[in-house]
């Protein structure tokens, strides 16, 4: 077993190479993923020009979102000072320092309310969750603050988080009444206005792009981490070209999404949500049922310009490639683009829609340069899950191959023919649905689209290939082990060390001050089996900045939940005499959104490896993350953690950090939440009620590709029950899709304090259903496990699983 240290992180405050090195790389993470959306020429900016920068988030960029997807780094750049630092003059400096002004006292005025509620609940951060902050605004625009200024910058900025979801209202996801008054007055300017969107998901435009002269410049930057406005202000200046794509379509209008009045609150009823979208989730519904969005799934511009053409398929059978040849047609700037593959599919006994089938994304391409990218399609893109026949299946008929950059600029460039349906993989019964779904049918005008499909074919003499699809060997089920031993012994290993006052933020860890918890330590002198310590979250290490330690003693000063959040702004912990201060400055990267933006799974491997790295440095064994659900709706609290609205895409990039993480082998991943953590408001008790076709092709889906391409560490139950059973309870998702379906060996463990609550999951049942270890771990837990045990609800085979995959963990990370 490895040796335990005696205190994690540094007594040197200042920033260490890792850390300079790893903002650098958080820049250039932030850069990739920057979404240029509307482009009339404006940018990039002259260096030497003035200009006006306002709005709310100016001069406190949101670099990512609140609860366990926050981290406590050093500093975080903003826009202001991003733009100042590369010397751009502004002209708006007052109303900048005023703005400033405004933000101290507000944070001033929230941090009294969120102290005063947390007062009032057993809980202290519902009272801050439920209480998220909200960016003042700005005084008036005056002409003075343009004055001479050559374009006019204006940001719009999003707080969300964890344990609350959007709003649909003013100041959320539409726009206030002063950002509306802002944006007129800069458009009676007649100065070119560029619209720099901080914010973890969409914020209606349609009526701002259809009202405004002079919007001649849209950046969707997301929240970008602790670099943020450094690499704003590279795109900005063209010293970095942008290169992101959407993962999320945006709405012209909020209606247009499917089911959109149905969504937590907005139906009053935030105990259920059901999935009537069924497979039609984000572009699968706009692109199947003829909705225009504002902006498209997988859509991007650059300052330069792109085409691209289908080179050739390589089809073999069970194999199949598209070729695509980008090249950069404009004349000035270098840049990178992707290239797009969709698969349509023949219109059977189940509806069925376009869906994304690879991507590839070019190396940098100087003006005039040309690269062939080949896309590697996985068989399974093209078929149907059939809960009839509890099975995979390449349904016969005629697929099209469509080649382009979104999922609206399509190009039908061949077909495939499949002779005879082909049954891929064979599966278990999972999760009947306890009520009536009435899921959305086919699309009007399906069977039409599919007819002009041939066409196109004789149109324009498109090839036509004739795939035959083969069946993969099934992974082999994770072979069970039994930990030996004492029964009684082996209990504490099915719940985390408990700490007394943690909540459902990951806060509870002992050894790490700030870390999420750890677990248990009970056979660590015995039998050498080693706690380990775990920390959030998707955008880097969420752990205290700084702990001081007794002198004499070692023993950690403490600090309280609310301690652990805002880097200690809503309550400091005191300070100590005859005691030493450690420093542990993490790194905030680009959130799940913004990474997943840039659609290089080779640069979120290298981020993965600098988180790895901090892990190393600061004694963190697993890392709970990447998060993993799909963008169902934008009103999500945590879609900022999420990557994407599409499964393959989500999976890919899943599987590409994962690796990067767990490449040196002394770490692991977390994938996280399984399945279905798609709302925040009441998400420890709100039931998921989908179809088991939907909860396979879309809400599982990234999960398998995960899990069969990067043999995850672990993975984290969701909170939320699916079809009336909670998660960390869900035998189906647990044990018989994980690791019977899909292979997978490694822990699975429950979120946080999800046994708590009277209507949360039960103790002994995790185990049951193989939800390995409860997490942080409580009291009760143990008293209910050792009952069902004792009574034989619990089957003791079932307990020492649990057990032996966690020390079977705790070797492979840690040796023993």
């Amino acid at each position: 077993m490895e040796q335990p240290f005696t205190h994690s992180g540094t007594r040197d405050p200042a920033p260490s190479p890792r850390e300079q090195e790893n903002a650098a790389l958080a820049r250039q993470a932030a850069a990739a993923g920057i979404v240029l959306l509307k482009n009339r020429g404006v940018l990039p900016l002259n260096p030497g020009a003035p200009v006006a920068l306002f709005g709310a988030g100016a001069g406190r960029t949101v670099k990512g979102g609140t609860g366990s997807g926050d981290v406590n780094n050093r500093a975080s750049v903003s826009i202001w000072q991003g733009l100042k630092e590369a010397g751009v003059p502004l002209t708006s400096e007052d109303w900048l320092a005023d703005c400033e002004a405004r933000y101290t006292r507000a944070r001033e005025d929230w941090r009294a309310q969120v102290l005063a509620a947390a007062k009032q609940v057993d809980n202290p951060f519902d009272a801050y969750a439920t209480r998220p902050f909200a960016l003042p605004e700005g005084r008036t625009i005056r002409p003075q603050d343009l004055k001479g200024a050559k374009a006019a910058l204006y940001v719009i900025s999003r707080i969300a988080g964890e344990g609350k979801d959007r709003r649909l209202e003013p100041g959320d996801y539409y726009l206030s009444d002063a950002e509306r008054a802002d944006l007129q007055t800069l458009d009676e300017s007649g100065l070119p206005v560029v619209l720099l969107l901080n914010a973890g998901g969409p914020v209606e435009l349609a009526g701002l792009l259809d009202g405004m002269q002079h919007l001649d410049a849209i950046l969707q930057l997301s929240q970008l981490g602790q670099q943020g406005g450094q690499a704003v202000a590279d795109v900005l200046l063209g010293r970095a070209v942008p290169e992101g794509k959407l993962t999320a379509t945006w709405a012209r209008r909020y209606d247009d999404i499917p089911c959109a009045r149905a969504f937590g609150s907005l139906n009053g009823d935030v105990s259920q949500d059901t999935y009537r979208d069924g497979v039609y989730v984000g572009y699968r519904y706009f692109d199947s049922f003829g909705v225009r969005p504002l902006f498209a799934f997988g859509f991007g511009l650059s300052y330069t310009t792109f085409a691209l053409r289908a080179a050739g398929l390589d089809v073999q059978p069970g194999h199949l490639a598209v070729q695509v040849e980008v090249a950069n047609t404009g004349a000035r700037f270098a840049g990178r683009e992707v290239a797009q593959v969709y698969l349509s599919a023949p219109q059977g006994e189940l509806p069925r829609e376009r869906r994304l089938a690879g991507f590839a994304k070019t190396r940098r391409l100087a003006p005039g340069e040309t690269q062939t990218l080949t896309l590697e399609i996985p068989q399974k893109q093209l078929a149907a899950f059939h809960p009839e026949q509890n099975a995979w299946v390449v349904d016969a008929g005629l697929y099209g191959v469509w080649v382009g950059n979104s999922s609206d600029a399509l190009r039908l460039c061949a077909l495939l023919e499949v002779d005879a349906a082909v049954t891929m993989e064979r599966t278990h019964p999972i999760c009947p649905p306890q009520h009536p779904i009435g899921e959305l049918g086919a699309a009007p005008g399906a069977q039409d689209r599919e007819a002009d499909q041939w066409r196109q074919k004789v149109e324009y003499d498109l090839p036509v290939y004739k795939f035959v699809p083969v069946a993969p060997a099934a992974p082999a089920p994770a072979a069970p082990l039994l930990a030996e031993g004492d029964l009684d012994s082996l209990v504490p290993l099915l719940y985390g060390n408990i700490t007394a006052g943690a909540s459902t933020l990951g806060s509870a860890g002992i050894r790490v001050p700030g870390s999420a918890g750890e677990t248990s330590e009970a056979l660590e002198a015995s039998r050498q089996i080693p706690s380990l310590i775990m920390a959030d979250g998707p955008a880097g290490l969420r752990l205290r900045q700084c702990y001081q330690a007794d002198r004499a003693t070692g023993e950690v000063y403490g600090a309280g939940v609310l301690g652990s959040l805002e880097n200690g702004f809503l309550e400091a912990p005191p300070r100590h005499e005859s005691a030493d201060t450690y420093y542990q400055f993490c790194t905030a990267f680009p959130v799940g959104t913004a990474l997943a933006q840039s659609w290089d799974p080779d640069l979120l491997a290298q981020v993965g490896r600098a988180v790895s790295r901090e892990m190393d440095e600061f004694h963190v064994d697993l890392w709970l993350a990447p998060g993993m659900n799909i963008q169902r709706n934008p009103l999500c609290g945590r879609n900022f953690e999420y990557y994407s609205e599409d499964p393959l895409l989500t999976g890919t990039l899943a599987a590409a950090i994962t690796a990067g993480v767990q490449e040196s082998g002394r770490h692991g991943v977390t994938l996280k939440h399984f399945a279905c953590n798609n709302q925040e408001d009441n998400r420890m008790a709100v039931d998921a009620r989908v179809s088991e076709r939907a909860l396979r092709e879309i809400y599982l889906r990234g999960f398998e590709i995960a899990v069969k391409a990067a043999a995850p560490a672990a993975v984290l139950s969701a909170y939320n029950c699916i079809n009336g059973v909670h998660a960390a309870n869900n035998r189906d998702l647990c044990t018989v899709v994980l690791r019977q379906e899909w292979g997978f060996a490694g822990l699975v463990m429950s979120d946080w304090n999800t046994t708590v609550p009277q209507d949360g999951s039960t103790p002994w049942r995790c185990a049951w259903a193989g939800n390995d270890v409860i997490m942080p771990g409580n009291p009760h837990d143990d008293a209910d496990i050792r009952a069902a045990l004792a009574d034989g609800r619990l089957p003791e085979t079932a307990a020492r699983q649990s057990a032996a995959r966690l020390i079977a963990l705790a070797s492979a990370l840690r040796g023993g």
